[in-house]
């Protein structure tokens, strides 16, 4: 890492030097973001998996996510582990769908079902 920063004069340069290897530009950001998109889109909760562990590798994407600047509401994260659970949870999420209370719902109370 060193080897790429000796050269800068200012501390300035140093930090957008750091930031381009650790970030990368423009066009690596997009690519990032693209992925994670596509990771987001295509979650499902694996067979035999606990909600626990579908929910640290779902959060780790929407961490991911909002890292690069990409945010989801609340009720949209909700609704995402909602369609992805398996048909085991049918009975609780179309309890939830049908529920008229659907506009208050929350990712924290999905992920507990």
């Amino acid at each position: 890492m060193f080897s790429n920063i000796k050269t800068c004069a200012t501390a300035k340069e140093i930090w957008e030097k750091l930031t381009q290897i650790c970030e990368g530009n423009d066009e690596t950001k997009e690519n990032k973001l693209t992925v994670s998109q596509q990771k987001y889109e295509s979650i499902k909760m694996r067979e035999g998996e606990t909600m626990a562990e579908f929910d640290e590798r779902f959060s780790a994407i929407v961490i991911e996510l909002t890292s690069l600047g990409k945010e989801y509401s609340n009720r949209e994260l909700a609704l995402k582990v909602m369609i992805t659970l398996p048909r085991e949870c049918d009975v609780n999420t179309m309890a939830m769908r049908e529920s008229k209370y659907l506009t208050n719902l929350n990712y924290t109370i999905c992920s507990q079902i």
